[in-house]
Formats: C-alpha cells, sequence, structure tokens
C-alpha cells in the first residue's frame, strides 16, 4: 500500500509542477506588475522635458536643457556640487527605484591604490563600497584605479565621479551580487580580465574565497534597483555589463559603448525561470565604433530600448532566446556596410516557428544604410502596448537626447588603450590623474551608522521552502504515524 501512496503522490506533484514552476516567475518581489505603465511614463518624462526645451530656447540661455529627462533634472542646478545626492531623484525606467547612498555621508576617496583585498585600506574605493551604511561616494582628485581583483559592492552605495576624472579597470571590475539600490555615474570602466581564487571582503564582517570572475566590466548577479548612468565602457574580456540569474529593476542610461564584441548579456540561461521577472530600461546610450554584437543579448524578461543611438555593429544589435519581450522606441540604427549584417534583431539559436509568437517591436525607430528590425508577436500589430497612446519622441531628437551619453568632457571615441583581446588600440591617453596615495587624516568616513543594508536575496528560498514541505509530507503519510492519513487521501485519489 505504502508503495502505491508514493506512486499515487508522485503523480500528484507531477501534474502541479508546471504550477510549481510558473510560481517561480513571481519570486522577484521587485518585478514591476505592469511594465507599459513604466514605458509610459518614461515617454511622458521625455515628451515634457524636449517640451519644455522648445519653450525656453528662444527666450533665456538654456544650455542646461538638453531634452533629455535624466541631466535636466540635475544639471541645471548651479550648486549641484552642493546638492550631489538630488541626482537619485532624477532616475527613470525600470530602475527609477535606485536610491544608491542617497540619505547617506558622503565618503571621499583619497587612494587610489587596492593593495589589499581581504582588508581594504580606508580612503580606497573598496573600502568605501563594502561598508554597511548607505554612502555617497565621490573622488578627491582625478584617479586611475587599477583593481587587484573583483570590486564586490554592498547595497546602498553612490559611486558618483561628476567633477573628476576617474578610470576603473584590472582584474574582475565591478560586481554587484545579492544586492540592492546601486548608482553608478559618470566613470570609465574598461580593460577588466578575469581574475580571482582568492580572499575578498564583501562586507566590513565577511570575508569570503572567491572564484575566478568572468573579466566583465560590471556584473549585475541576482541583484535589484541598479542605475548605472554616464560610464564610458569598453574593452573587457566578457561582457562590458552583464545582469543575470534573477536580477531586475535596471536601467542602463547615458552611457558610451565602444570597442567590444559582446556588450551586454541580459539573462543567465534559457533555462532559467526567474530571469522571466527581469525589467531593464536602455535608454539614451550611443553605442559605437568597435562594437560586433549583443546590444543588448535578451533571455526572457521585459527590455525597453528607447532612444538610443546604434552607429555600429559587425553581427546583430538586438538578440534573444527563450522568448523576452524587447519594447524598441525611437531608436536609430544604422547598419554596417556588410550586406549580410543589415538586420538589427537576431534570434539566437531558434526557429522561426518558435520564436514567431514573441513580442518584439519597433515603434517610431529610425533605420539608416538598410538597417532593419524584424518585428513578431503581437509587434505586429498596433495593439501591442498599452503606452501605444504616449507615441516616443521621434529618432530625429537623438543627437540631442545622446548629446552628453558617456563621461562628461571625455573624448567620444574612447580609445584607451589595451594589450590584449584581440591586439592593440591605441588613441588617447585615458589615464587621468594618480589621485592621492595618502590621506589616513582625511574625512574619508565622517557617515552617520545607521539602519544599514538590505538582507541579501536568494532566488532559490521559495524552491527550498516548498520542496522541503513537500519531503515532510511524503514521510509522514508513508510511517505508521500517517496510516489514516494515506487511507483518506487514497480515497479521495
Amino acid at each position: 500500500m505504502l508503495s502505491a501512496i508514493c506512486i499515487l503522490l508522485f503523480c500528484f506533484l507531477i501534474s502541479f509542477f508546471p504550477l510549481i514552476t510558473t510560481s517561480l516567475n513571481l519570486t522577484l518581489p521587485y518585478q514591476h506588475p505592469y511594465p507599459e505603465a513604466v514605458v509610459q511614463e518614461l515617454q511622458r518624462r521625455v515628451n515634457e522635458s524636449i517640451s519644455r526645451r522648445q519653450l525656453l530656447d528662444t527666450t533665456i540661455n538654456a544650455q542646461c536643457q538638453t531634452g533629455n529627462p535624466i541631466d535636466d533634472c540635475w544639471r541645471c542646478d548651479p550648486n549641484w556640487v552642493s546638492n550631489r545626492q538630488r541626482l537619485a531623484d532624477c532616475a527613470i525606467g525600470f530602475g527609477q527605484g535606485a536610491i544608491g547612498g542617497r540619505n547617506g555621508k558622503i565618503y571621499v576617496v583619497t587612494d587610489s591604490s587596492d593593495r589589499d583585498t581581504a582588508n581594504p585600506t580606508p580612503g580606497t574605493l573598496r573600502h568605501a563600497v563594502i561598508q554597511d551604511e548607505p554612502l555617497w561616494i565621490i573622488f578627491s582628485s582625478d584617479m586611475f584605479i587599477k583593481l587587484k581583483h573583483e570590486l564586490i559592492v554592498n547595497s546602498y552605495k553612490t559611486i558618483d565621479g561628476r567633477g573628476t576624472k576617474v578610470h576603473i579597470t584590472g582584474n574582475g571590475c565591478i560586481t554587484l551580487q545579492y544586492i540592492s539600490n546601486v548608482i553608478i555615474h559618470n566613470v570609465h570602466i574598461y580593460n577588466c580580465r578575469p581574475s580571482g581564487n582568492t580572499n575578498i571582503r564583501s562586507t566590513p564582517t565577511h570575508v569570503g574565497h572567491r572564484g575566478r570572475s568572468d573579466g566583465d566590466g560590471i556584473s549585475i548577479f541576482g541583484s535589484r534597483n541598479i542605475w548605472i548612468d554616464h560610464c564610458a565602457l569598453s574593452h573587457c574580456t566578457d561582457g562590458l555589463i552583464d545582469a543575470i540569474m534573477g536580477s531586475t529593476a535596471i536601467t542602463i542610461s547615458n552611457n558610451y559603448f565602444t570597442h567590444h564584441d559582446e556588450v551586454m548579456l541580459l539573462g543567465h540561461d534559457d533555462r532559467y525561470l526567474p530571469d522571466s521577472g527581469m525589467q531593464v530600461t536602455i535608454a539614451f546610450n550611443h553605442f559605437g565604433v568597435g562594437l560586433v554584437q549583443r546590444m543588448p543579448r535578451c533571455r526572457r524578461g521585459y527590455i525597453h530600448v528607447v532612444n538610443n543611438d546604434f552607429t555600429e555593429w559587425q553581427m546583430y544589435a538586438i538578440g534573444g532566446s527563450a522568448n523576452p519581450t524587447i519594447n524598441s522606441q525611437g531608436n536609430r540604427y544604422m547598419a554596417p556596410v556588410d550586406p549580410n549584417a543589415k538586420e538589427v534583431t537576431k534570434r539566437v539559436e531558434t526557429d522561426e516557428g518558435e520564436w514567431s509568437d514573441w513580442n518584439w517591436r519597433s515603434d517610431g525607430d529610425v533605420m539608416v544604410n538598410g538597417a532593419f528590425f524584424v518585428p513578431s508577436g503581437e509587434g505586429l500589430s498596433n495593439q501591442y502596448a498599452k503606452a501605444s497612446s504616449v507615441e516616443p519622441k521621434s529618432a530625429v531628437l537623438i543627437d540631442q537626447l545622446t548629446l552628453n551619453a558617456g563621461v562628461f568632457g571625455a573624448p567620444r571615441d574612447n580609445s584607451i588603450s589595451i594589450s590584449y583581446g584581440g591586439g592593440t588600440t591605441t588613441g588617447a591617453s585615458g589615464s587621468g590623474g594618480a589621485g592621492s596615495t595618502g590621506g589616513n587624516d582625511s574625512d574619508f568616513f565622517g557617515m552617520i551608522f545607521g539602519s544599514g543594508a538590505a538582507a541579501k536575496l536568494s532566488p532559490s528560498t521559495t524552491t527550498t521552502i516548498l520542496l522541503s514541505h513537500l519531503i515532510i509530507l511524503v514521510l509522514y503519510i508513508t510511517t505508521n504515524h500517517g496510516g489514516q492519513l494515506s487511507l483518506q487521501l487514497l480515497h479521495l485519489l
């Protein structure tokens, strides 16, 4: 009888397996339930900024009014240096909830070194980013920071490079793992290489052994409320920006991408269901010279690509698999000379019979030099999005919206010397200043000790709890103590 009960229970669980796996898509608590509402709000913000610029252009000197809603939010304040944390109110899109180190103390990085990853020196960037308290991190001078190993950032941090020339390079680069509320703004990130198999401190109280990193510029792993704005990224071993393992609520805006193969990966694996809750806004970026593919390459999730300037790709611009929703609005796509690479889109290793119902839409995009976007699913219909009542601004305004993409005041070609990964590219030096090497008596840690960072997230928690309860149920039924319950269950089945 017990064997029969076990078989029946197994069949019962198998019948509910689709429901269990579907519920995993709901394990991202910060996934927005109505992504089209976020799209519509972004479009409204852009329209307001452009209308304001057109109104002021003929009446006053409105150099700060570009029509870019992020920049116009803070750059028009002549005293922005005294009110740096105002930036946290300026995000748009899915990552607009990222507050970074707002309401925390200012931490001034005075030391550009990275000597000890297990015991960071006070005054260094590594010492700043591991703290538990909210911090708004700025730099005392121009700095060239060569990382010894990956820089593991804690929750509620803003890395704010405005007013200085900050270059971050070396081994591992920036890792955001199981954290929330991080803003990275106005820094150069390049020449990032794999490294690891060493001890790295991630909080003031935890040092752990880290395996080998991939060599991403910025790696977002199981994290949410992330905003990457006005950075220049190039020449990394793996991706420039990768977001995987159930990361969501992300905005990637006003960045300048150049000289790289696989630019951006969104999604861990086609079979990883929690990535269905990934929501990413990609806005006002410039995808420049030397790029090959993945701008981005998406798995699952909802990706809003709006008002970007794609000036080069060698294989494709936007790719995907596992049925992501891609909403492309008001972008400019400039195809390469190669007649075999004119298509903007690529369904990766997927037959047309499978991807024909994927929701990929092009709305208001401008296609240059023979570029073409292949829509599918509801993207073939005018009824694709609830946000269709608020049209995206025409891509003819792309030059204005992306005028300041990248690091403010930096050369737009981003031609920084490299010595690995497919040869050497030479150009203007991007080293910046060396920064200060001392500063032990500086006020680099004048913070208020608050409530600390948010708890670490664990995408597998729901699954673990569910399986634990099921195992307990099976053990109870298959013991003598559960005999009566077994008979009742048989009767019901």
